[in-house]
């Protein structure tokens, strides 16, 4: 088995990390070896005279194979701000050449099952020409969409939705992750969005406390993903 997946969101804090934290907890549960990148992060801190993003980090830990920190997150920007922005504050230039050529060279490492996490939403900017959708599909990866449950969502997934169907890839799955304790009408949404996403839902991770990761990974139905 070898399958590769990008995991994007419907927005900046949809819980994406969160969510393939998840994916991979149930990835290893079955017995299958993961590997997560993070090739893109706006936001990071100096750890030991290096920049460290957290949820790079967390993609780290999670993951079965070991990978070195620079080919798991090879563009790291300090400011927490759209990344095109954050990298003409230190003077770089982002490109769907350069982060692909990048992303290609962790995806040599072996593993059964590789999550690829965005930056943002799907159409994130990398310079005034190229999107995070653009580099996506270069990459012709399928794609999983965690969509934050909160008012304004339904819109949000199925504009997301569309724009991965007219770059001309598939979306494999998506999982709804409660991310808004006030937000109503949870289970009428998340039915919408079953009856209007043109792929299965791979889970429904519950608004509360995010500790035991082992027991949550169970509402992601893995099977379905590796179908």
């Amino acid at each position: 088995m070898k399958k590769r997946f990008f995991v994007t969101g419907t927005d900046t804090d949809a819980g994406k990390t969160f969510v393939t934290v998840l994916m991979l907890e149930a990835l290893k549960q079955k017995g299958l070896s993961t590997l997560a990148l993070k090739p893109l992060a706006a936001g990071c801190e100096q750890v030991d005279g290096e920049l460290r993003n957290d949820d790079a980090l967390k993609l780290q830990a999670a993951m079965t194979v070991a990978l070195p920190y620079q080919q798991i997150n090879p563009i790291a920007l300090k400011s927490a701000i759209a990344p095109h922005l954050a990298a003409e504050e230190e003077g770089r230039t982002l490109s769907v050449d350069r982060l692909a050529g990048l992303i290609r060279g962790a995806l040599m490492t072996p593993a059964d099952v590789t999550l690829v996490e965005g930056a943002g939403g799907w159409l994130v900017p990398l310079n005034h020409r190229e999107t995070l959708g653009n580099l996506v599909k270069e990459l012709e990866l399928p794609v999983i969409l965690v969509v934050g449950v909160r008012l304004g969502c339904l819109n949000h997934a199925l504009l997301t939705a569309q724009a991965v169907a007219a770059a001309g890839l598939p979306l494999a799955g998506w999982v709804a992750n409660g991310i808004d304790p006030e937000a109503a009408k949870v289970q009428e949404n998340i039915n919408t969005l079953k009856s209007m996403l043109p792929a299965p839902c791979l889970g429904v991770i519950p608004h509360g406390p995010q500790a035991d990761k082992e027991a949550l990974a169970q509402l992601i139905d893995i099977d379905l993903l590796l179908q």
